[in-house]
């Protein structure tokens, strides 16, 4: 709690938080490294396994901007549980802006 930001949510925020342009048709590719996850985000609407050895896919249309949270809803092994994910919506001039930003 103590690295915590004001604003910033216990059990649901992240270090990297995946950020998406707006109005966009997104192709999300998913696997993993160790176990099986689930990787969810109700308030999108999605929910998709992620699978050693795998490669899985989901489309993603974000219509607002906002932040939208969600966890791994699979029971993973040891310190798997509650894994949370953060996407965040943004117009696309800010999404440019900050691929920029993240080359650099």
């Amino acid at each position: 709690e103590d690295e915590l930001e004001l604003g910033q949510l216990r059990l649901l925020e992240v270090d990297n938080r995946v950020v998406l342009p707006i109005q966009t048709h997104i192709r999300v590719i998913i696997t993993s490294a160790d176990v099986l996850h689930s990787w969810a985000v109700p308030s999108l609407g999605v929910k998709c396994d992620a699978v050693p050895g795998r490669l899985n896919q989901t489309n993603i249309f974000l219509k607002r901007e906002g932040v939208f949270y969600g966890q791994c809803s699979e029971l993973c092994g040891a310190n798997h549980g509650f894994m949370p994910i953060v996407v965040e919506g943004v117009p696309l001039k800010q999404y440019i802006n900050w691929i920029a930003e993240m080359s650099i």
